[in-house]
C-alpha cells in the first residue's frame, strides 16, 4: 500500500487540491483531499497532477514505428513510444491497405492481445469501407465497396478484439454491412464519408456510435446540411473523436463541440502516425508515404495524413489553448474513450476500486511518470 501526495487529483467531478491517492494490490483504494491518512507509505510528489492513463482510440503508430504490419516488435514499438506519453490502453488502428495485408496485420495484432501484450485494447480497422472522395491518406487502389465476405475475413482474423470499424455508411450495401458489424459485437464509426445529414443520422439511429475524427475527411457542416458533424453532435449516444492538436481542428471548433456534446461525449484522440515523436522526414502509413513538417504530416499534395501527436499533448492543448477546464480534459482523454470500449468498471477515472492506472504530470503538464496498476512503466515516483 502506498499514497502518493502533495499534488492535485483530477477526479471525475473535481480536482483535489491539495489531493491525495491511495493504490494497493494494482488497485486505486482511496483518494482524499487534504492530509492523507496515517499509517500508511507516502511518497510527496511536490506538486503536478494525477489524471487517469490515457485511453486513445485512434492510433495508428509512433517513434518511427507503425501498427499496419506484421511485425510485432514494430507494433510494440508503437505502442511503448505512446504509454511514455500517458496512454496507458489503445487501439492499435489499421489504414487500408491489401485485404491479405490487412488481414494478416489483424492476425498479428489479435494473437499480441490473446498474448496479453501490454497496451492494447483492441483493434480499429480505419478502412477499406471508405469514401474514395473524402479517402484522405488511405491507398485509392486498396479501398473496398461494403463487401460482408471481405468483412468477415477480417473480422474472423480478429477473434473478437476488433472493436471499432470505420466506415462510410452512404455508400451502396454500407447499411447492411454496419449491421453485421454490430452482430459482431463491434463499434461502428462514421467516417470518412460524404454522408448527408439524413444518411449520417439513419446511420447513426441504426447503432453507430462514434464518429471517426469530427469535422475531418468528411462532408463539411452547412447550415442547410449540417453532414455528419452535426449528425454526430445532435445525437446524444454518439461519441465524437477530436484531433486536439491545433492544426486538424480549430480551437474555436473544439470549444463549439465540447459545449454542443458535452465531455462526456468528446474523445480526444492522436490519429499519431510513426512520425510522432520522430524529426521532419518521410515515413510510411500503411503503403502510402508520408512527409512530417513542422508538427504536421501530409501528402505530397498537402491533405493532412494523421498526426505528430500524443495524448499529453492533446490535454495540455485543451487546458492551456483551448480553454476547456481540467476535469472535462481527463474525461476527454481517459472516461469517455473507456465508457465506449466498455471498460470504464475497471478504468479511465482515478476512482476506488479501478486499476491504478494513473498519469503523473508536472505543474505544466508534461509527464513525469506513467503507472499502469499502479507499477511505474515510464518515469519513476521520487524517494
Amino acid at each position: 500500500m502506498l499514497t502518493l501526495t502533495g499534488c492535485r487529483v483530477v477526479t471525475q467531478r473535481t480536482v483535489l487540491d491539495p489531493g491525495w491517492l491511495t493504490v494497493a494490490d494494482g488497485l486505486i483504494v482511496a483518494t482524499g483531499r487534504g492530509e492523507p491518512p496515517a499509517g500508511t507509505p507516502t511518497v510527496d510528489l511536490g506538486g503536478g497532477w494525477l489524471f487517469p492513463g490515457f485511453i486513445d482510440l485512434h492510433m495508428h503508430g509512433g517513434g518511427g514505428a507503425q501498427v499496419t504490419t506484421q511485425d510485432p516488435a514494430e507494433i510494440r514499438t508503437a505502442v511503448s513510444f505512446h504509454r511514455r506519453h500517458g496512454t496507458t490502453r489503445t487501439l492499435a488502428s489499421l489504414v487500408t491497405d491489401s485485404l491479405d495485408r490487412m488481414v494478416a496485420a489483424v492476425s498479428v495484432i489479435a494473437a499480441m492481445i490473446d498474448a496479453e501484450e501490454p497496451g492494447i485494447a483492441g483493434i480499429h480497422l480505419e478502412g477499406p469501407f471508405l469514401n474514395p472522395s473524402k479517402r484522405g491518406s488511405h491507398h485509392n487502389d486498396y479501398l473496398l465497396a461494403p463487401d460482408i465476405t471481405a468483412l468477415r475475413r477480417l473480422l474472423d482474423a480478429g477473434r473478437g478484439h476488433i472493436r471499432v470499424v470505420t466506415m462510410a455508411p452512404e455508400l451502396d450495401g454500407g447499411m447492411a454491412l454496419l449491421a453485421e458489424v454490430l452482430r459482431s459485437g463491434a463499434i461502428v464509426a462514421v467516417g470518412h464519408t460524404e454522408a448527408t445529414y439524413r444518411q449520417a443520422r439513419d446511420a447513426f439511429a441504426g447503432g453507430a456510435r462514434l464518429a471517426t475524427h469530427l469535422f475531418n475527411a468528411m462532408r463539411q457542416f452547412h447550415h442547410r446540411d449540417p453532414g455528419p458533424a452535426g449528425a454526430a453532435l445532435a445525437d446524444p449516444n454518439v461519441t465524437c473523436e477530436i484531433i486536439n492538436d491545433g492544426i486538424h481542428v480549430h480551437d474555436e471548433a473544439v470549444r463549439v463541440a465540447v459545449a454542443a456534446a458535452g465531455a462526456d461525449r468528446i474523445a480526444f484522440i492522436t490519429d499519431a502516425t510513426p512520425a510522432a515523436g520522430m524529426s521532419s522526414g518521410t515515413y510510411r502509413l500503411g503503403p502510402v508515404p508520408v512527409i512530417a513538417d513542422a508538427g504536421s504530416v501530409r501528402l505530397a499534395d498537402g491533405t493532412l495524413a494523421g498526426s505528430t501527436l500524443t495524448m499529453d499533448a492533446a490535454v495540455r492543448h485543451a487546458i492551456q489553448v483551448t480553454g476547456i477546464p481540467v476535469v472535462e480534459a481527463a474525461r476527454a482523454a481517459a472516461t469517455t474513450p473507456a465508457t465506449l470500449l466498455g471498460i470504464a468498471d475497471h478504468t479511465g477515472s482515478l476512482t476506488p476500486g479501478k486499476a491504478a492506472d494513473i498519469v503523473i504530470l508536472d505543474d505544466d503538464l508534461a509527464v513525469r511518470a506513467v503507472l499502469v496498476n499502479g507499477a511505474p512503466v515510464h518515469g519513476s515516483l521520487p524517494r
